[in-house]
């Protein structure tokens, strides 16, 4: 009798390589299954050389190793439902946003004509004092206004587009500064600016969707300090 006490290729060999060749639609149809393994594993026994049994150490080696890659492949197909439903939550939450206003870390803006310009900054601890500075593109300061204390958290200012000379300012880009007394120092905060979402792109290949905020562009979503 011939000695099968080792099957080449190996019951586990076989199910390896049916489980990871998907190319072609024979391959798919050819796939082993646990079942099929364990079939595999059993006629190996019943055919194996009695003169020369199965070495046991090799046998629960396999045994082992198919429980690894089969618990391998339950794993990636997990983790792939896991993610498509993720990101179908993302762009379903993102979706939400389209038509309100959300605040971004910006310290630039755009000033419609006739139109105003909200803005925020982020407050870390009270301040006694809060300063605001907008300036036009070649840095000359068009207003300036104190806003008083302000506890912590988020500080909203709408600028009207009138200067400090008390005329309105042409459309354009413009750039703000919050600066806080705290403590008795002054610290400079993070600007940022509040904008309508006029749209919304779906993420590819598990990124994350793309907000596409009115006059500023595409904005991550991760980026968004709070949706108004």
């Amino acid at each position: 009798m011939a000695n099968n006490s080792t099957i080449a290729p190996s019951a586990l060999d076989q199910y390896r390589s049916a489980s990871t060749d998907t190319s072609t639609t024979e391959a798919k149809k050819g796939q082993l299954g646990q079942q099929d393994f364990l079939n595999l594993m059993v006629t190996q026994l019943k055919n194996q050389d009695p003169s020369k049994p199965m070495d046991g150490a090799n046998f629960l080696g396999q045994l082992a190793q198919f429980s690894t890659v089969n618990g391998i492949n339950g794993l990636e197909k997990t983790f792939t439902s896991l993610a498509s439903s993720l990101q179908s939550n993302q762009a379903l939450q993102a979706s939400t946003m389209v038509g309100r206003n959300v605040v971004i870390p910006r310290d630039s803006f755009t000033l419609a004509a006739g139109g105003s310009a909200p803005l925020a900054a982020t407050v870390p601890t009270a301040a006694t004092k809060l300063m605001v500075t907008i300036s036009d593109t070649q840095g000359q300061v068009v207003k300036r206004t104190a806003l008083g204390p302000h506890a912590a958290g988020t500080a909203n200012f709408a600028w009207d587009g009138v200067g400090d000379n008390g005329q309105a300012r042409a459309a354009g880009t413009y750039k703000v500064r919050f600066d806080a007394v705290i403590d008795g120092q002054v610290q400079a905060l993070t600007s940022a600016v509040s904008a309508r979402v006029d749209s919304v792109s779906l993420g590819r290949n598990g990124l994350l969707p793309t907000l596409n905020v009115d006059g500023i562009g595409p904005v991550a979503i991760s980026d968004v300090i709070e949706i108004q």
